[in-house]
C-alpha cells in the first residue's frame, strides 16, 4: 500500500517542481488549460489573502494531486479567489479516489465553498446545489471561420457594431487597438469605469477592496506565460475608450475585468474592443475564450457553445459546517430562487440600478 499523506503549504511555499507536477497533472486530466487553476493564480491570491494554502496529496512522498483554498474564521473554506476566479477545484491525478470530507479534515476545514466549479471535478460534484451556464467562444480554427459563423447566428449583431467602430473614427478621432498594453493609465482608467459600474448597477465595488485591487496589479504585471494577466486597450482620438483586463494561458484566455468609457457608450467600445481581442487572441494561439457564467446579451450573441461549472458547498458535521449552513445558505438559496426565474432576476437587477443610481446622486 503507497503510504499517503496531505502537506499543507502556503502558495508561495510550492516550488518550480510543484508547478510542474501541478500542470503536468492538469493536463492529463484533459481539462482546458483555464489559467484561474494554475498555480501563479494561487500564488497571487497567497500574495493578498493571508488564508490561502495549497493541499498537497502525496503518495510515497510524489505529488498526486494540489487542492487551492482559502481558510477563514471556524475553519470555513472557500475556492481561492472565490468571487473573481472563473474555474475551481482539485488538479488530481486521473482516477485518483478521496473522501472529499477527509480531505477537508486534513485541512482543518469545516466546510469548502465553490461558486464556479469546473466541470470533470468528480471529488466535489455531488455536493453541488446549482448547475450554471459558461459560454465560451471557441477559436482554434482562427478568427476568420469564427467571424463566418457569427456573420450566420448574429449578422445583425457584427454588422451594427463594426459600422460603430467606423463611426467613432469618424467622429472621435483614429481608432487603434493595442492587444498586450503596459498602459498604467489605462488600467487605472479601466479600475475607475469598473468601479463606477459597480455602483451605478447596485453592486459592491469589487475594486474598493484592497486585496483585489491588489492582485489585479500582481496579475497584470505578471509574466508567466502560463498564467498571466492581458490588458488589451481600445483607443480613440489618442484615448482610451475601453479596456479589458483578462487573464491568460497559453491556449485559454478568460474574460474578467471589462469596462469602457460612458462618455462613448453609443458607439459600444467595449463590443469593438471584444472582437478586436478575438482577432488578435486567435493569431496568439489562443483556442477559447471563456466570457465566465452569468447573463448577458451579448454572450449569447458571441459564444459558440457552453460549458458547464457548478455552485454549492461540501460541508463537514460540527460546529463550523453547522454555522456555514445558518450564515450562508439562506443568501445562496434565495440567489438561486432569483435565477431560476427572469423575470423576478430583471426585476431585482432594475432595483439595484435604482439604488446605485441614487446613490451616486
Amino acid at each position: 500500500m503507497p503510504d499517503k499523506r496531505v502537506l499543507v503549504l502556503r502558495p508561495d511555499e510550492l516550488g518550480p517542481g510543484e508547478h510542474k507536477t501541478w500542470r503536468h497533472l492538469r493536463a492529463e486530466g484533459g481539462a482546458p488549460e483555464n489559467p484561474f487553476l494554475d498555480p501563479v493564480f494561487a500564488t497571487a491570491v497567497g500574495r493578498v489573502r493571508p488564508g490561502a494554502r495549497v493541499a498537497v496529496l502525496q503518495e510515497d512522498c510524489t505529488p498526486v494531486g494540489f487542492f487551492p483554498y482559502e481558510k477563514g474564521p471556524l475553519g470555513q473554506g472557500r475556492a481561492i479567489g472565490l468571487g473573481v476566479s472563473d474555474s475551481q477545484g482539485a488538479v488530481l491525478r486521473p482516477g485518483l479516489r478521496l473522501d472529499p470530507r477527509r480531505l477537508l479534515a486534513a485541512c482543518g476545514l469545516s466546510s469548502w465553498e465553490f461558486d464556479n466549479l469546473q466541470a470533470g471535478q468528480h471529488l466535489f460534484l455531488p455536493h453541488a446545489v446549482e448547475e450554471l451556464a459558461d459560454p465560451v467562444i471557441d477559436l482554434a480554427e482562427g478568427y476568420e471561420h469564427y467571424t463566418g459563423r457569427l456573420r450566420s447566428t448574429s449578422p445583425g449583431f457584427l454588422r451594427q457594431t463594426l459600422a460603430k467602430e467606423r463611426r467613432l473614427a469618424r467622429q472621435v478621432g483614429e481608432v487603434r487597438f493595442e492587444y498586450d498594453a503596459r498602459d498604467p493609465d489605462a488600467l487605472r482608467a479601466l479600475k475607475r469605469w469598473k468601479s463606477a459600474q459597480y455602483r451605478r448597477t447596485g453592486r459592491r465595488d469589487r475594486f474598493a477592496l484592497e486585496w483585489m485591487s491588489g492582485l489585479v496589479d500582481l496579475l497584470a504585471h505578471g509574466d508567466d506565460p502560463e498564467c498571466r494577466g492581458l490588458l488589451s486597450v481600445l483607443y480613440a482620438g489618442g484615448r482610451p475608450v475601453a479596456a479589458h483586463l483578462g487573464l491568460r494561458s497559453p491556449t485559454v484566455l478568460s474574460w474578467w475585468f471589462p469596462a469602457y468609457d460612458r462618455e462613448h457608450g453609443r458607439y459600444s467600445p467595449g463590443l469593438i474592443l471584444l472582437l478586436r481581442m478575438l482577432e488578435a487572441a486567435a493569431a496568439d494561439g489562443v483556442r477559447m475564450v471563456d466570457l465566465g457564467s452569468g447573463p448577458a446579451r451579448y454572450k449569447d450573441s458571441l459564444k459558440t457553445r457552453e460549458l458547464r461549472v457548478y455552485e454549492g458547498a461540501v460541508i463537514r458535521p460540527g460546529p463550523g459546517g453547522a454555522a456555514y449552513r445558518l450564515g450562508r445558505e439562506p443568501a445562496r438559496a434565495a440567489r438561486r430562487f432569483v435565477r431560476g426565474r427572469p423575470r423576478l432576476a430583471g426585476a431585482v437587477r432594475r432595483t439595484l440600478a435604482e439604488a446605485g443610481r441614487l446613490r451616486g446622486r
